[in-house]
């Protein structure tokens, strides 16, 4: 509703006889709430913002529709997106989705009350968190999960404020500029209005430099370092003594991982690690444009009550039937407040169900194959396209299912030019001219990939 709205000229909107059928309150109720608060309009009510901001007309909105014409609508809007065969990733990967697990996530039992504060109502909900945060423990080789977080950003961040408050006198956090660049912009948001001395390990040769991060963490005044693992170029970094370090100076080490790559790669807790972190998007969950996505963070027993967000356990009710509940829920919301870990309250709950059923279908071998498969696509389309001349290393490191090559020529050209032909060719490397950052996964075949290096060899750069 417009702000500038006042309360009498919404007497022709509001009630049994407007068109706004889904309006909750009439004139008269809004009035008497008005009424209560001590003031006259709505116009009074939001006096304090800036008429600057205020939008001073209707809302741009069409009349009503029927359901069909609203399914016509929508249709047409989708349609004018161009579906493209991806090469990329930079924290986002085209994985494939098992039909079954949406046909899952649809059945009513498990779409109980998102926020399952009545456990005998919500044994769906409960159940399916608990069984996410076990794959999850499992899969990073920590003790415990959290029933997720809104995205692999902002996880990172929670992992940052947990080594803060761990610490307690210790306020300086290091992390790898090696990370993806928009989970470092968050992780710096977060430091900047919570206080937090965040240091930014440089790199070298596409890692972190570990004799920076040594120096640093040897001066006895950091509370925990933040590496990644693989890193935004894609390589798989040695993280080995780095642990060892920071537990010597009494510091706490975690490690930001794209989830599927858990299942070859050493685990955070084979890394000797105290927190584990990241997006689960390519747990199965589609790319969507974007999201909706989800975060992970996963802890030793020992940080248990400075993680986040909520934890759900397994009982046995009077009638000694297993049941799920909450366990602990470290919020702000609660009689604790004033010591409450993080603002974060939320679970992405139906992201969560994607996550458990997609880890429960695939177990340990399947998910293996899906990395074999993405190894060998992403290294099959990085030896084609060196070979076709018009792109050369960066990096000597290894990698998985990503890297990054320099184009001999212009990438911004190439790019629109392959997504002409129905191609998305990686992701600009930031900071990197020139450099672009691709991927490949188990849903790329040779087919898709020698049809595009035709292409590319055929462009003039």
């Amino acid at each position: 509703m417009p702000t500038n709205v006042t309360s009498p000229s919404l007497q022709g909107r509001a009630g049994s006889g407007s068109s706004f059928k889904y309006f909750p309150h009439t004139a008269d109720d809004i009035q008497q709430m008005l009424d209560v608060i001590g003031v006259r309009s709505l116009d009074d009510l939001y006096a304090e913002i800036p008429e600057e901001i205020k939008l001073h007309r209707e809302l741009n909105l069409p009349s009503e529709k029927s359901e069909e014409e609203v399914r016509c609508i929508i249709q047409q809007l989708a349609a004018q997106n161009k579906p493209l065969v991806c090469f990329a990733g930079a924290g986002s990967y085209d994985h494939y989705t098992p039909s079954v697990v949406p046909f899952l996530a649809s059945r009513s039992e498990f779409s109980t009350s998102y926020t399952p504060y009545q456990a005998e109502i919500s044994q769906g909900t409960l159940q399916y968190i608990f069984e996410y945060q076990t794959l999850m423990a499992d899969l990073t080789g920590m003790d415990i999960s959290n029933a997720s977080m809104y995205d692999g950003s902002t996880a990172t961040a929670e992992a940052m404020m947990m080594m803060v408050a761990a610490a307690k006198k210790r306020n300086r956090v290091l992390i790898t500029k090696t990370i993806q660049p928009a989970v470092l912009a968050v992780v710096r948001t977060y430091a900047k209005f919570h206080g937090v001395d965040l240091v930014e390990v440089d790199e070298k040769d596409g890692t972190m430099d570990k004799d920076v991060a040594r120096q640093l963490i040897e001066k006895d005044d950091v509370a925990g370092l933040i590496v990644c693992q693989p890193n935004r170029y894609g390589i798989v970094e040695d993280l080995t003594g780095l642990a060892d370090l920071c537990h010597e100076h009494k510091a706490l080490m975690a490690v930001n991982t794209m989830a599927s790559a858990l299942a070859v790669l050493k685990t955070p807790g084979e890394w000797r690690a105290d927190i584990a972190c990241g997006d689960a998007q390519s747990l199965g969950i589609p790319m969507g444009y974007g999201g909706p996505y989800i975060g992970y963070l996963c802890t030793k027993e020992a940080l248990v009550r400075k993680m986040p967000g909520r934890l759900v356990g397994a009982t046995t009710d009077a009638d000694g039937r297993r049941t799920f509940v909450l366990t602990m829920q470290a919020r702000e919301q609660h009689i604790r407040r004033e010591k409450a870990t993080s603002n974060i309250c939320t679970a992405q709950g139906f992201m969560c169900l994607y996550v458990a059923a997609y880890l429960s279908l695939m177990g340990p071998k399947g998910m293996q194959e899906v990395n074999e498969l993405s190894y060998a696509s992403a290294h099959y389309l990085h030896d084609a396209l060196l070979k076709t001349g018009k792109f050369e290393e960066v990096f000597k490191g290894p990698f998985l299912n990503e890297f990054t090559l320099r184009v001999k020529g212009d990438a911004k050209v190439l790019r629109e030019a392959l997504a002409e032909k129905g191609y998305l060719l990686g992701v600009p490397t930031l900071f990197m001219p020139g450099c672009l950052t691709i991927a490949s996964t188990e849903r790329r075949n040779r087919q898709e990939i020698d049809n595009m290096v035709e292409l590319i060899k055929e462009m003039a750069l």
